[in-house]
């Protein structure tokens, strides 16, 4: 049995709410750990290639273990900068609204606080919504919508004061 990232988005989503501060799921080909705790959630998805057909000279590959940090953590941008940088906790599409007829979730100016959904990222469509992880003002939108975002890419600048 193989799993597809949807459903290791929603056992991190579950892992994470439940509030075990460690899952270990083993099955014949993914090894996946979930690691929760300090406000951060890190999962490790090992999957073993297969060995049957391969000479003997050759040792059988694991692909790299992935990352993969559920809240987007705060970083402040520079030592002498104020302002507080909002990251993409997970590679996708960035939208600034919940569906096109709705207005966009902040705009520069906007007074957010911890919890406030400041954007969606669609990921193998699954609608995620990013919340902001401080309280303080939109001073800066750094990506356009329906744009591809990465992982840890800045989304916006906050002034948390």
């Amino acid at each position: 049995m193989s799993m597809d990232i949807k459903e290791i988005q929603n056992l991190i989503k579950f892992v994470a709410k439940s509030g075990a501060s460690e899952v270990k799921l083993e099955m014949e080909d993914v090894k996946i750990t979930i690691r929760t705790g300090s406000g951060k959630t890190e999962t490790t998805i090992l999957q073993a290639a297969p060995i049957g057909g391969l000479p003997q000279a050759a040792a059988p590959v694991a692909a790299a273990p992935i990352a993969v940090s559920e809240v987007a953590k705060p970083k402040v941008a520079s030592e002498d900068s104020k302002y507080i940088t909002v990251k993409s906790p997970i590679i996708g599409t960035f939208y600034r609204k919940p569906s096109p007829d709705k207005p966009n979730f902040v705009e520069v100016g906007t007074d957010i606080s911890e919890g406030d959904t400041v954007c969606v990222i669609e990921a193998m469509k699954l609608f995620n919504e990013i919340e902001s992880e401080i309280s303080g003002k939109v001073v800066k939108i750094l990506v356009d919508d329906s744009s591809p975002v990465e992982f840890d890419q800045p989304l916006f600048l906050v002034d948390p004061s």
